[in-house]
């Protein structure tokens, strides 16, 4: 649901005589890393992706759709991370405030501001409270990357 596709660019094309790689997203600007190998750079993807994520949350905007792909490799966030996107969207489509999912969880407001914190190690069952609470269920789906 959250697979964007990233853009992976020689380093020294953005900063002559720099090795490595740079992890770039179309659909999600504010989200960049680099790495001295490829697989290091992909490696810090997600976590690139996640908060890139997180200033849309923090800001109360609407999260960017996935483009298409176009032989461009997708990076997911964590499971963590998105369960609690997911959470956040579902509450943005449900136009439900964080203070009313807080009242329907019989929950305090910081604790539904740490379930929206990708940063915050919720555990599962507290988001699939939250989940429940917006009449909802969690369902893991394995896919083939």
């Amino acid at each position: 649901m959250f697979a964007y596709p990233a853009d992976i660019e020689d380093a020294a094309q953005h900063n002559p005589g720099e090795r490595g790689f740079v992890v770039t997203f179309p659909d999600v600007p504010e989200a960049i890393t680099q790495g001295d190998s490829l697989e290091e750079a992909l490696a810090h993807a997600s976590d690139a992706l996640e908060t890139g994520l997180s200033f849309y949350v923090d800001q109360g905007k609407d999260l960017p759709k996935p483009s298409a792909r176009r032989r461009r490799p997708l990076i997911f966030p964590s499971l963590r991370g998105e369960m609690k996107l997911g959470l956040y969207q579902q509450m943005r489509t449900q136009k439900i405030t964080k203070t009313a999912l807080a009242r329907r969880m019989g929950k305090h407001l910081m604790e539904v501001d740490r379930l929206l914190d990708l940063t915050h190690h919720s555990r599962i069952d507290q988001v699939e409270a939250a989940y429940a609470a917006l009449g909802q269920r969690v369902n893991v789906v394995l896919v083939s990357t």
